[in-house]
């Protein structure tokens, strides 16, 4: 009874915690005392069922949650899965607009350091695989895996692209590379058509 009462008193004290919470304020809105929620917290004694079925509402987490001592990040209230999922996307944001910063930074600088160079701006070409890099692992990392055969085609496509536009401009005719891009294109459709085969 000791272990189910000290982790219910953890899991009400960091709910109540993470969502910036004091105990006068939890308190009112289960119209209980401060003290009341004082006493839960330091495990000196347990809510009613009600009263948890109340608290469980109140966070966004399940009644399970609230008896449990280990939690996965399903288990997560739903702020703070919502905020955890928005803090990879802003991260994956801003490893994005960092590639592309550093693409400015190298513009700039060959465009003051060569002032005779006319091909500065392949930088932002470059720029364009090397993000789609970034996003492809971050994605496999945080997100839907699902999306990474559209990034790899995408990033496939701008690898060629950028073999054959410096090519292009020394007056070296080489459109014939893209028909790499079709097979290798099959090859990323069969492997995602295998992958929600094996999947089902």
């Amino acid at each position: 009874m000791n272990d189910i009462k000290s982790i219910i008193a953890k899991n009400i004290s960091e709910l109540r915690v993470s969502s910036g919470m004091t105990q006068l304020m939890l308190a009112e809105k289960l119209n209980y005392s401060d003290k009341a929620v004082s006493k839960w917290e330091h495990g000196e004694s347990l809510p009613d069922i009600t009263v948890l079925v109340d608290i469980a509402e109140l966070f966004g987490v399940t009644l399970d949650y609230l008896v449990k001592e280990n939690h996965s990040p399903k288990d997560m209230p739903i702020k703070k899965r919502i905020m955890h999922k928005y803090s990879r996307s802003v991260i994956t944001m801003v490893a994005i607009v960092g590639v592309w910063l550093a693409a400015v930074i190298i513009f700039v600088l060959l465009s003051l350091l060569l002032q005779n160079a006319n091909h500065q701006w392949l930088a932002f070409i470059y720029a364009v695989p090397v993000t789609f890099i970034v996003w492809l692992v971050l994605n496999s990392i945080w997100f839907n895996t699902k999306r990474n055969y559209l990034i790899i085609s995408l990033l496939m496509w701008s690898i060629l692209i950028c073999i054959q536009l410096p090519l292009y401009i020394n007056s070296i005719r080489v459109e014939l590379i893209y028909l790499v891009g079709i097979p290798a294109q099959i090859i990323i459709l069969l492997c995602s058509f295998i992958r929600k085969r094996n999947k089902k």
